[in-house]
């Protein structure tokens, strides 16, 4: 193959993994007129997911498993975290219309690391949030066609760079709605400066949403970064937590 660092590829695929009743069953799928994007050697797609991908050609087919410890490791009963209501306070109010059982929530810690958690429940004083990956504890089968690969553009490389260090949105669009609001781990303080462009508008086969929490799902922290799926709160949090799982969207590290 051509050495080329920083790939630009797009990949169609449907993502299959086993659930409790271990049925075989779609989770998600990205179709050739929205493939996901990705450059290689950034750090956006899980370096398993990459490596399966580097020696395919543009317009070949692929059909790989990637096990647990080369996906999102296993589910950790530790990343189920109870945080402060304040956490999540506009204007003194609690944010319920954001914050309820089943919401998937961007996140920011202290550090300035981005990722999602799965609201549990929601406390008289606290929140319960699930920060394992939606993925973790899961084989996944990958089933696809590499759509486009070419060398990456210096402007794609820096736009790419830009959105994952929280600087603006990656993808070029002009239509992203709302800022990323920023809880900075007091009630009521909140940032609207950072665009938050996440996800790559697959289709979803679970009640998840947009899982890669930034990069979506092959990268780190936003991705889901330049596919579309815009704005949204990001809630940040600055205790001993830390990042437990903050997300590269299924193909980035956890």
């Amino acid at each position: 193959m051509e050495n080329v660092p920083n790939w630009y590829v797009t990949v169609a695929y449907e993502l299959f993994t086993d659930n409790e009743k271990g049925i075989h069953e779609l989770m998600e799928k990205a179709p050739e007129e929205h493939p996901f994007q990705f450059i290689t050697g950034l750090g956006m797609a899980l370096d398993s997911f990459e490596a399966k991908i580097a020696p395919l050609a543009e317009g070949e087919a692929f059909d790989f498993t990637l096990p647990v410890d080369e996906a999102y490791g296993p589910y950790v009963q530790e990343h189920v975290v109870e945080l402060d209501k304040k956490l999540f306070c506009i204007n003194d109010r609690f944010d319920k219309n954001a914050v309820y059982p089943g919401a998937v929530l961007p996140l920011v810690n202290a550090d300035g690391n981005r990722f999602q958690g799965l609201v549990l429940e929601v406390k008289e004083g606290t929140v319960v949030i699930d920060l394992n990956h939606p993925l973790a504890g899961k084989d996944l089968h990958f089933r696809g066609r590499v759509v486009t690969k070419r060398a990456a553009t210096n402007d794609e490389i820096q736009g790419t760079l830009n959105m994952l260090s929280g600087e603006g949105c990656g993808c070029g669009c002009d239509d992203c709605g709302g800022g990323c609001h920023e809880h900075e781990g007091e009630c009521c303080h909140h940032d609207d400066e950072h665009g938050c462009c996440g996800g790559h508008g697959h289709e979803h086969g679970e009640e998840h949403g947009c899982c890669g929490h930034g990069k979506g799902h092959h990268g780190e922290h936003g991705h889901h970064g330049e596919h579309g799926c815009c704005g949204g709160h990001g809630h940040e949090h600055g205790g001993e937590h830390g990042c437990c799982g903050h997300g590269k969207g299924h193909h980035g590290e956890a």
